[in-house]
């Protein structure tokens, strides 16, 4: 298939774009750099700068590449930011997103996968959460991709736009070429890898008084190649359908640290500080629903291995993508 990756310079972009490329797919990526890398983008792919504010930009992007299919990961993803400027993150992930969808009804590209999150959840009522979960999200990026989320359900009823909406869970690792390297960083595995490298002098915990066993939060980590994975399946779905992604359990601010300090065998000082604005104590997938639709299995689905691949990617690239 012909894949146009929006957003394919930053971290999960990046991947998908290398596993897209490494299945025969013809993959271009669209990209204003303002978050993502050059340097990520995979040498095989075409590359397209450009910005989804810019109407005319994309639709140039879509009818100089005639793709199949979009897999639109060009948002703002900080949820602690999200609380300080919601306006940036309604504009951008709703109305530059608007922009991609009018763009695609005009140049007649059919099929999009969506880049969504668990943030659309908020605190749930039961665990592990299913899609039928009712939303409810307690800050404006989840808020903003909630929106997004139904006006996808429009744009299928009235212009015959199919789409697939991945609710990612937490992202995290590296394949051996691409791994995570944002600007502002605020995941937490690779701050605390961070500590590891000695490029940061301790770690930051934001709140231990959450109702969990150890009182951090807890989070479902999932792999980031199994992610890109299920992108790439999700462009097989016959009809527009919602899928939440994770591995069905899930681990603690503590435990991540424990797990990173016996993979890097470094010492990682850590410091107490409170709570973070719109932070839900724990989050855990139900992916029962894409593993029985689409076939999807998770393969590195264990902790140790998923900071392994991150910590074998930092250690290649210290300072990142250097730019």
């Amino acid at each position: 298939m012909k894949i146009l990756v929006v957003g394919g310079a930053g971290y999960i972009g990046s991947i998908c774009t290398e596993l897209l490329l490494d299945e025969g797919h013809n993959t271009a990526v669209f990209d204003n750099l303002g978050e993502g890398h050059r340097r990520a983008v995979d040498s095989r792919a075409k590359f397209i700068e450009g910005d989804l504010a810019d109407r005319k930009q994309i639709e140039a992007a879509l009818s100089s590449t005639r793709p199949d299919a979009v897999m639109h990961f060009a948002a703002n993803a900080l949820v602690s930011e999200s609380m300080r400027d919601p306006s940036k993150y309604f504009r951008n992930n709703i109305f530059n997103g608007l922009n991609l969808l009018d763009a695609m009804v005009a140049t007649r590209v059919g099929r999009l996968v969506f880049s969504s999150t668990c943030a659309i959840f908020g605190p749930p009522e039961r665990m592990p959460i299913k899609e039928t979960a009712q939303p409810r999200p307690i800050n404006p990026y989840g808020e903003s991709k909630l929106a997004f989320e139904k006006i996808l359900r429009w744009y299928d009823e009235i212009h015959g736009l199919k789409f697939v909406s991945l609710r990612y869970f937490n992202a995290a690792g590296a394949s051996g070429n691409f791994g995570e390297d944002h600007r502002v960083e605020t995941h937490l595995i690779p701050n605390v890898l961070n500590v590891a490298l000695g490029q940061k002098p301790h770690l930051e915990i934001y709140g231990t008084d959450y109702e969990t066993p150890d009182g951090t939060c807890v989070r479902d980590y999932i792999h980031i190649i199994d992610l890109a994975r299920a992108h790439i399946l999700a462009l097989g779905a016959g009809e527009s359908v919602f899928y939440n992604l994770g591995t069905g359990g899930g681990s603690s601010v503590h435990e991540v640290i424990a797990a990173c300090r016996k993979i890097t065998g470094r010492k990682i000082d850590t410091v107490e500080k409170p709570r973070r604005p719109g932070d839900p104590p724990r989050l855990i997938a139900s992916s029962e629903k894409i593993k029985r639709e689409l076939g999807w299995e998770p393969q590195f689905q264990s902790l140790d291995r998923i900071i392994e691949s991150a910590w074998k990617w930092h250690q290649k690239f210290p300072q990142g993508y250097g730019d």
